[in-house]
């Protein structure tokens, strides 16, 4: 056997190389602040399956995380003690029939094909090849396979025939989204790891059951045609969804991939909702979220956190002592297709300490709810104008086409609006008399305005329009567009350039 993830240092930290019980350790003294081999898109599965198996080491204990290896080596071991040669910690086991890490025992009389590199191993799927390109880590070390597999193993959808997914999301084509409060590093928007898997290990121990049912599924046989069912597992269980074998060969590392008859896992009526506490879950349709070929707007995140409809997942939600460290909201997810992703889509949202324990709350919904309308009101004057010229100043003439000549420059102020709409949020919250909080709405508007006006200037003149036709359309655009902002400033009873 090669690789022992309990004894074997193989996890490149800024702190060097450590085994999997060290890195647990140095992450609870909060020594371990990056993974210099780890891939923007694995860091998600990586903490998660970080946060779990803490969480399953450390249940039943009193106390603060152990900050000693050797006391998660124990710890660690004790989770497959009917395996005294450690093999599910071995990256490569000697004998098939066991598992390996991350790797079901092989039941025997399957097909395989050899898997050269561990991107080609890793679930990464895109439509055109062009978020990262396949199979070109052939100088991979076992901690490059080690992040893949858990890249795979635990995020990974529905890849065609005998090719099933995960069944921590609502379908083969669905995502595993996470959306949970970090900490920063102080001074920074950056998360903390350390502090991060801290947090959210002692939350989930604090809230939890007792141990039931297995929680470490590679190390159960998966003989073919049979499932696991879901409510027999541990509720914190880490799965996997495909059969593979690492292997040893003269060029070192490669893996073997076989099918399956059918997914490890009975969930598909569960749709996603296996009890997942970065998930958010639909309280009428009784599902979790899907990000489909979406992004992580400030729309989508105000629908999630302050729309009603959904369940704000346990690890987004900060606890009464939250209040004396910046944060971030981290959300992250593979924007998933038809056997195939749209892309790796990540979104950190830097969280104030002094408006933590607010985030949530009605008051912060009220406020959500005034900028979304302030912004939909300036986008609305901006097209309106932009359309006009389109109709060569013609107000009957406005029509789908002539709407749709604003949708760039449209594009473009979403853009803005959406990366100033939670600092106008967080600035709104922290003030606490209603002329402060008035006073940050109406410089979060003429910010929207005035990206509006730069909008319809660089866009107006490109619009097509016939050349005898254009003074008019011009003036009547610019006026209508004038106003729209007009409005918007009236109603708020404040003017739009503010007077020093």
């Amino acid at each position: 056997m090669t690789g022992n993830l309990l004894v074997d240092p193989l996890i490149q930290t800024n702190g060097g190389a450590l085994t999997l019980p060290g890195l647990f350790a140095a992450m609870a003294r909060g020594e371990v602040t990056s993974f210099a081999a780890l891939r923007p898109h694995q860091r998600p599965a990586w903490h998660m399956f970080l946060v779990q198996l803490g969480v399953l080491a450390h249940s039943g204990q009193d106390g603060p995380l152990p900050e000693d290896e050797a006391t998660w080596h124990t710890n660690l071991r004790d989770l497959t003690a009917d395996f005294e040669d450690d093999a599910p910690w071995h990256m490569v086991g000697e004998d098939d029939s066991k598992p390996a890490f991350l790797q079901p025992p092989d039941p025997g009389g399957g097909k395989w094909s050899e898997v050269a590199t561990p991107d080609a191993l890793d679930m990464l799927i895109t439509s055109r090849n062009h978020d990262l390109k396949r199979e070109i880590a052939h100088e991979a070390t076992p901690q490059d396979w080690l992040f893949a597999l858990v890249s795979l193993q635990t995020m990974e959808g529905f890849g065609g025939a005998g090719n099933y997914g995960i069944a921590r999301m609502n379908g083969g084509s669905s995502s595993r989204a996470m959306i949970g409060l970090a900490p920063v590093q102080p001074g920074t928007a950056i998360v903390d790891p350390s502090a991060w898997w801290r947090r959210d290990v002692m939350r989930l121990v604090a809230n939890r059951d007792e141990p039931s049912g297995p929680a470490l599924l590679w190390c159960l046989p998966w003989p073919e045609k049979q499932m696991l069912d879901l409510p027999t597992l541990d509720p914190m269980f880490i799965e996997i969804c495909r059969r593979i074998r690492l292997q040893e060969g003269p060029r070192g590392l490669y893996a073997k991939r076989g099918t399956s008859k059918a997914a490890r896992i009975a969930a598909k009526d569960a749709k996603g909702m296996t009890g997942d506490p970065w998930a958010p879950v639909h309280l009428v349709e009784n599902k979790t979220l899907t990000l489909g070929e979406q992004d992580w707007s400030y729309k989508l995140i105000n629908r999630l956190l302050y729309g009603g409809e959904w369940k704000v997942p346990e690890l987004a939600t900060p606890t009464g002592d939250e209040n004396r460290m910046d944060m971030a909201l981290v959300a992250e997810a593979f924007a998933r297709g038809n056997s195939k992703t749209d892309g790796f889509k990540s979104r950190v949202i830097p969280v104030p300490k002094k408006v933590i324990k607010w985030m949530l709350g009605e008051t912060t919904i009220e406020f959500s709810e005034q900028q979304i309308n302030t912004i939909g009101n300036v986008d609305r004057a901006l097209r309106d104008g932009l359309a006009l010229i389109a109709a060569e100043g013609d107000y009957a003439k406005r029509g789908k086409a002539e709407y749709a000549r604003s949708l760039p420059a449209r594009d473009q102020f979403a853009r803005i609006a959406d990366a100033a709409f939670f600092p106008a949020l967080w600035d709104k919250l922290g003030h606490s008399t209603e002329e402060a909080r008035n006073a940050a709405h109406s410089s979060f508007t003429r910010h929207l305005a005035a990206a509006a006006r730069t909008e319809f200037e660089r866009a107006a003149p490109t619009i097509p329009c016939a050349a005898i036709m254009r003074p008019r359309a011009m003036t009547r655009g610019r006026a209508a567009f004038d106003a729209g902002i007009r409005k918007i400033f009236a109603e708020l009873g404040i003017e739009e350039k503010e007077h020093v």
